[in-house]
């Protein structure tokens, strides 16, 4: 029976998941990896996630942790039972968003989080979640929990984060897909390019949903999440 790993993205932390630990069979053993929070590279981050989880793993990543899991994937295919990504990216950096994050890398060195982060909570958000007040202050808490350093190292892991499209294909573990329709941090087009070097990846599209699929649309994910890990109970 493979352990599931689950993966949080950038700056976010054990809350992302807090509406699909409670649902996960206990057989799987779920633990979030707080991997991201302790190394300077995706590389590293998923080597450590490899190294401190023995065994058959099945990986669930968002976002940035979607990148973890890709790469640990790289480094360990025989460890690995499943792979789960949600709203994530295979590419490396865009040079326009290299800049944006360099900017924001800036204002971060001078203690300006909430003055980045906050304007920036419409990206992350479907226009109709981004109007929950309760939901985008508990995003805007988590975020800015993690600190500046914090901010500032996984930005530049992600900045500097490997070409995870050279190895997709060599996949031969169950894959879920799952991406909101308004996903504007990690656009739809991403997800579609991982189906295609993946093509026995299986792909749900959550309508109306922003980049923070866990807490836009948790009934949704929990629904796709436990169908897709059916297959090892």
């Amino acid at each position: 029976m493979p352990h599931l790993v689950l993966l949080p993205g950038l700056a976010c932390d054990e809350r992302l998941w807090e509406a699909q630990l409670p649902v996960i069979p206990p057989e799987f053993e779920a633990r979030v990896s707080d991997a991201h929070a302790r190394h300077d590279t995706i590389e590293a981050m998923a080597a450590a996630v490899l190294r401190e989880h023995p065994g058959p793993l099945v990986l669930c990543g968002a976002s940035m942790g979607g990148m973890i899991a890709m790469e640990a994937a790289r480094q360990a295919p025989e460890r690995i039972a499943g792979l789960a990504l949600l709203g994530t990216n295979p590419r490396p950096e865009a040079p326009d968003m290299y800049e944006l994050r360099e900017g924001a890398i800036e204002l971060f060195e001078q203690g300006d989080l909430r003055e980045v982060i906050e304007p920036n909570v419409v990206f992350a958000f479907h226009p109709a979640q981004a109007a929950d007040e309760a939901l985008v202050q508990r995003y805007l808490e988590i975020i800015l929990d993690a600190g500046a350093q914090q901010l500032i190292r996984q930005n530049r892991a992600v900045m500097r984060r490997p070409d995870a499209r050279t190895h997709l294909p060599a996949l031969r573990a169950p894959v879920l897909l799952v991406c909101g329709d308004t996903d504007r941090l990690a656009p739809p087009d991403c997800t579609r390019e991982i189906a295609a070097l993946v093509p026995h990846a299986e792909v749900v599209w959550v309508a109306q949903c922003g980049h923070m699929l866990t807490m836009e649309k948790p009934a949704v994910v929990n629904a796709a999440l436990l169908s897709w890990l059916a297959q090892w109970s």
